[in-house]
């Protein structure tokens, strides 16, 4: 979806959790080509620099401009605008979140590009975390105000992508109806985690429409949860993930 993360790009970039390696090293071992992948949706590029570690060269494409000017720098990491105008061949040439796409035509696409045996595309995301049992009932009636700001698209990232279509062979990472349940370990100051919130499409949006979801009365409650200001916290995000090859 074209513009969600504009305004808040930069904050985006510096609150969003980088991904463990073991993934990217899991998704490198099938496939026997390792000269080029394609990070669709790359955002500010937090996929791709692991990617590029098991890569000779790693495509960032997405459709937010802001976004790429903040993307992290890797030198065999390019990373490329991909607007609403460019047809399917031309970013066939060339080589934006899963759930943000048009998804017959990102699997078109992404059949056309894996047409060399080998190639395998993968899909994750996340959308909650723990913390503790007195921060997590506050953070979920946050989470909750803001459900109505998200754009419908987003349910099946909610749904854990168990509802996403994926019609792909499953290749031992999860398969269409059941991800890989996956979890990611990340130390956080409260800041950070307020940073993390403040990046999200719906919390921008509901900006836009003259309201604020995090009012300092809410921030307050949640500083309060985590047990102060100046804490830093084991936060467990738990994401999920879908990995196939083109069924033949």
């Amino acid at each position: 979806m074209a513009g969600l993360f504009d305004k808040q790009a930069e904050i985006y970039s510096d609150s969003r959790p980088t991904y463990p390696s073991e993934w990217f090293s899991k998704l490198a071992a099938l496939t026997s080509q390792h000269s080029l992948a394609w990070d669709a949706g790359t955002g500010s590029g937090q996929a791709a620099l692991a990617v590029a570690e098991y890569f000779e060269q790693v495509i960032g494409t997405d459709i937010s401009e802001a976004q790429l000017k903040h993307a992290r720098q890797h030198p065999r990491v390019k990373y490329i605008h991909t607007p609403l105008s460019l047809s399917d061949d031309e970013l066939v040439t060339l080589i934006g979140a899963v759930h943000w796409f048009e998804l017959p035509k990102f699997y078109s696409i992404v059949k056309r590009l894996l047409r060399k045996p080998g190639g395998v595309i993968a899909v994750w995301g996340y959308n909650d975390s723990e913390v503790s049992p007195t921060f997590d009932p506050v953070m979920k009636r946050v989470r909750e105000t803001t459900l109505p700001f998200y754009d419908p698209k987003a349910q099946c990232l909610f749904d854990g992508y168990r509802t996403l279509p994926f019609p792909f062979e499953s290749v031992g990472l999860g398969s269409e109806g059941e991800p890989l349940q996956l979890d990611i370990q990340r130390v956080m100051s409260f800041e950070e985690m307020v940073r993390g919130l403040r990046s999200s499409s719906a919390v921008t949006k509901a900006k836009d429409q003259g309201l604020d979801l995090l009012p300092e009365e809410v921030i307050k409650e949640l500083v309060s949860a985590w047990g102060g200001p100046n804490v830093i916290k084991t936060v467990t995000i738990k994401a999920f993930m879908l990995a196939g090859k083109v069924k033949v």
